[in-house]
């Protein structure tokens, strides 16, 4: 099944040019990421931390990442929009066409799903069904309870090696890219020189990938409380909430 005109021109930028994505969770912050020329916006399930407050995105569900796919969705009209299937979304072919389906209905134009070799076989389904896929290798959100933590990958020759193969068995399976979170630079660029597909990092260094994904939270600094030692904040949001609102109060006289 070809891709969406959409997903073909991300595939079509590897070696090319650098690909710009953006994670937007509300139609506003998605209208104006869109209006600035952002080229992929993730509706990620980090916004079960950002937005929601949950510890971490094993609390996403996916009625969650539908109600803030289609507020992206009505804020969008020239970025790739891209929706995460949350963890226990995806446990067999059938259920993860299913759910990418939900997400697609709702307006995302692509779906991310974690994992390498035993997640091809999904992904083969949901291309299958037309749904242009993304998939995500490195550092995994959704098994941070199972690996007890946050941790860099790519450290050993064998780590490495690990994650080739299961990027080589996801694009095979026909994905029009794959991220890679906090994979070490070396890694990194070793697995971008073997991909067809280009490699999107968070956390993997500058230039070691082919394009950048960064967490709209951390870019404009709205989102205080924790800021990932990788992220570079471009602006102080939260500082601005806190002082328009302390002029709101002063001119209430509080």
């Amino acid at each position: 099944m070809p891709l969406s005109d959409k997903a073909e021109k991300i595939r079509a930028r590897k070696g090319k040019a650098p690909i710009s994505a953006l994670t937007a969770y509300d139609y506003a912050t998605a209208r104006l990421l869109d209006e600035e020329g952002v080229d992929l916006l993730l509706v990620g399930d980090s916004l079960g931390m950002v937005v929601l407050g949950f510890p971490d995105t094993t609390h996403v569900t996916i009625d969650h990442m539908i109600h803030h796919t289609a507020a992206v969705a009505r804020g969008t009209k020239r970025a790739l929009i891209l929706g995460d299937l949350p963890i226990n979304t995806y446990p067999d072919p059938g259920t993860a066409v299913a759910n990418a389906r939900r997400l697609v209905d709702a307006g995302a134009e692509a779906v991310k799903l974690e994992g390498g070799v035993r997640q091809a076989g999904k992904v083969s389904a949901i291309v299958a069904d037309g749904i242009p896929v993304v998939g995500h290798l490195g550092m995994l959100p959704q098994r941070v309870n199972e690996e007890g933590g946050y941790k860099k990958k790519g450290r050993t020759d064998d780590e490495t090696q690990a994650i080739l193969e299961g990027a080589l068995a996801l694009q095979e399976a026909g994905v029009c890219a794959i991220v890679l979170e906090s994979v070490l630079p070396k890694a990194s660029r070793l697995l971008t020189e073997k991909l067809d597909v280009p490699s999107i990092g968070i956390g993997c260094g500058e230039g070691n990938c082919d394009g950048e994904i960064a967490v709209i939270t951390d870019v404009i600094g709205s989102y205080p409380w924790f800021v990932p030692p990788f992220a570079t904040q471009r602006a102080d949001v939260a500082g601005e909430i806190k002082q328009a609102v302390k002029g709101y109060l002063n001119a209430l006289g509080g």
